[in-house]
């Protein structure tokens, strides 16, 4: 799936939600809006599922995806992720909520936020 693919009607819709956002001290909610202009922003592949991500596509090479967590029967995901674009170690985690679009198959971030990978310091 691509972003380029998403029918008019669904991107629209999309484009109007919020998602929280919390990095380097930047706090949302912010608007899908400005991610989807300009196709800043591809589905990565997390395990079996297609997730959209408040991430720039170019940056997708630097993510590790640590653990997904599927829920509320296949609606929802929680997924832990290692995102060394800009730093490293315990620094680079980040945390994502996605849900599942309706009539879809593929999953959108409603939260996505820092998360120190604790599991490094052991």
């Amino acid at each position: 799936m691509k972003v380029a693919d998403i029918p008019p009607d669904t991107r629209q819709r999309i484009a109007q939600r919020r998602f929280d956002l919390i990095i380097e001290k930047h706090e949302g909610p912010w608007s899908w809006e400005y991610d989807l202009r300009d196709d800043r922003v591809e589905f990565l592949q997390v395990n079996t599922f297609e997730v959209l991500l408040p991430v720039e596509k170019e940056h997708h090479k630097n993510i590790t995806i640590l653990r997904c967590i599927v829920g509320d029967g296949g609606q929802t995901l929680t997924i832990f992720l290692k995102d060394t674009t800009y730093e490293s170690g315990i620094f680079a985690g980040r945390v994502a909520v996605c849900e599942k679009e309706a009539g879809e198959q593929w999953y959108v971030a409603t939260l996505y936020h820092e998360w120190f990978i604790l599991d490094e310091l052991q």
